[in-house]
């Protein structure tokens, strides 16, 4: 049975993601910040045996090590899912001094710097025992930009590099890295957003991307991806953003 940290676990994606590893046969370890409630009724709808939940903040460089810690008790982890992420509005024409700094810094704690440093723990821990896997969510906002926040954009486009870097120095101990990239998807959050005319006439699909089709591509990352595939980034995202 496979063991695998998904963070960001408590709804949307993240709940998603964990679901179809739980039905692959994977233990799943969800991680939530702040929302209890959500992380417990994503454990109650999983399948099968083995789950659990562990909280930790990814902007606070010392909860990230002692949620390696945790997660990988009892068993080690087999595949690191990093999902979690925030995106707070931050237009630069409209937003005030204090509110723009505390954007960047939150944003790039929280969608950058926590997965590199969970990553971090994945890949040395992983390398020792030779095999692994770690796959980041990403977005196409890392090629197309964010009008109204683009520290969000800034942090995606930073995972994209950080997760090819780590993929080269991990490829030949067995660890392989990979990207999901979705554009906008269908979650009780944005519900109302992605039905809207402007999102729509944006989408050849007529529709965007569900969470069960993420979480499809991320579990084939994690489960099923050919080693050759390291280094990867996956675009999910109904050719709404096209790129060469």
């Amino acid at each position: 049975m496979s063991h695998v940290l998904v963070t960001g676990a408590s709804g949307g994606i993240g709940a998603a993601i964990s679901r179809e590893l739980a039905r692959r046969g994977c233990s799943v370890i969800l991680h939530y910040q702040s929302d209890r409630a959500g992380a417990q009724a994503a454990l109650r709808s999983l399948g099968g045996t083995g789950h659990r939940i562990v909280q930790a903040d990814l902007s606070d460089t010392a909860a990230i090590e002692r949620l390696w810690r945790e997660a990988s008790q009892g068993a080690a982890i087999d595949a690191l899912i990093n999902n979690a992420g925030i995106f707070p509005d931050h237009p630069p024409l409209t937003t005030s001094y204090p509110d723009w700094t505390q954007a960047w810094r939150r944003t790039l704690a929280v969608n950058l710097e926590g997965p590199a440093h969970l990553s971090y723990c994945a890949a040395r821990a992983m390398s020792e025992r030779g095999q692994g896997r770690i796959v980041s969510v990403s977005s196409r906002a890392a090629f197309r930009g964010e009008l109204t926040a683009p520290a969000y954009a800034a942090s995606k486009a930073g995972l994209n590099a950080f997760s090819q870097s780590l993929a080269k120095v991990t490829a030949a101990r067995g660890v392989y890295v990979y990207v999901v990239a979705p554009g906008w998807v269908s979650t009780e959050r944005v519900a109302q957003a992605v039905a809207s005319p402007a999102v729509l006439a944006d989408q050849p699909l007529g529709r965007v991307a569900t969470a069960e089709e993420v979480a499809g591509v991320v579990t084939f990352c994690a489960l099923d991806a050919p080693a050759s595939m390291t280094g990867a980034i996956l675009d999910v995202n109904g050719a709404s953003y096209l790129r060469t």
